[in-house]
This record gives C-alpha cells, structure tokens and sequence, in this order.
C-alpha cells in the first residue's frame, strides 16, 4: 500500500542506496502532495520549522500503476537538490537548481542513469494517460502535458 509510511521507507532506501556520503544535517520529510500534471516533486524548507526540509512527491503517484522506479527516481532528483544545497543546510553549490545538465550527472555520477532513463522513458510513454485518466479532460487538454500530433487524413478519405 502506498501510503506516507511506504515513502519514508523509499526515501530511506534512496539515501542509504546512493546518497549515503551527504550528511543529514535537519530533518527530511517525506509526504504525499496533491495530484498534479507537470509537478512530479519538490523540496522546501518547512515554513514552520527552519530545521525541516519537507519533499512533496505528486499525489498521483499513490497509484500503484505507476512503477516505483519512477517514484523512486524522483525521490532522487529531490534528494540531489537537497545535496546541492537547495532547501538544506549544505552549502550551495550551483546558481540553479537544473544548470546545464547537472541532473542528469549526478544520476550517472552515483550509479543511477538506469533509473534516470526508465523514468524517462516511462514517462514518455504513459504519463499524458495518467493525467488524462485523473483530470478533467478539457483541463487535461490545456496543460503542460505534450499533445501527442494527429496526422491529417488525405484529402480524399
């Protein structure tokens, strides 16, 4: 069941997996967010609690469709903002947060760019379905999300 205790634990796995070398100096939390079409995570420090970074992963998510490699790769990405110095204690070490590529190394730096690339290619593949199935379908229309393009029919059908 994917619940807020299953993502603490994916979380952990994450850290201890390939973020073992960053220090945890706060408090991370993890939790669900609301569904959303372009946002799949973030990473805060909790406006209550200074000492606390907070990562929001898309509600949808809660799907078990959806692969936990996918979850597992955002999970990731936050993580690797969180060790960059976004929204953590650690110095921060880049202007912004996705300066030239800097996701994609650090993926291929700590041994994940196979999890990089499925997560790609299985949001390529399916992601415009999860949303269409979730929201509205003229929301869907407007968003973000690529259309895929419809080739005109000859003119003599």
């Amino acid at each position: 069941m994917r619940d807020e205790r299953w993502l603490h634990q994916l979380l952990d796995e994450t850290w201890d997996s390939y973020f073992s070398d960053i220090p945890q100096d706060n408090i991370v939390r993890i939790r669900f967010g609301r569904k959303a079409k372009t946002r799949l995570g973030s990473i805060m420090v909790d406006h209550k609690e200074s000492d606390v970074s907070i990562i929001t992963i898309n509600g949808l998510f809660r799907d078990p469709e959806i692969p936990d490699y996918v979850i597992q790769a955002t999970i990731f990405h936050e993580l690797s903002h969180y060790a960059h110095g976004f929204n953590s204690p650690i110095k921060q070490q880049h202007a912004h947060p996705h300066a030239g590529g800097v996701m994609r190394t650090e993926f291929s730096q700590r041994g994940a760019i196979k999890l990089y690339k499925d997560q790609k290619s299985w949001l390529k593949s399916h992601w415009r379905g999860i949303v269409l199935n979730n929201f509205d379908k003229k929301l869907a229309k407007t968003s973000v999300v690529r259309k895929t393009t419809k080739v005109p029919n000859p003119f003599w059908f």
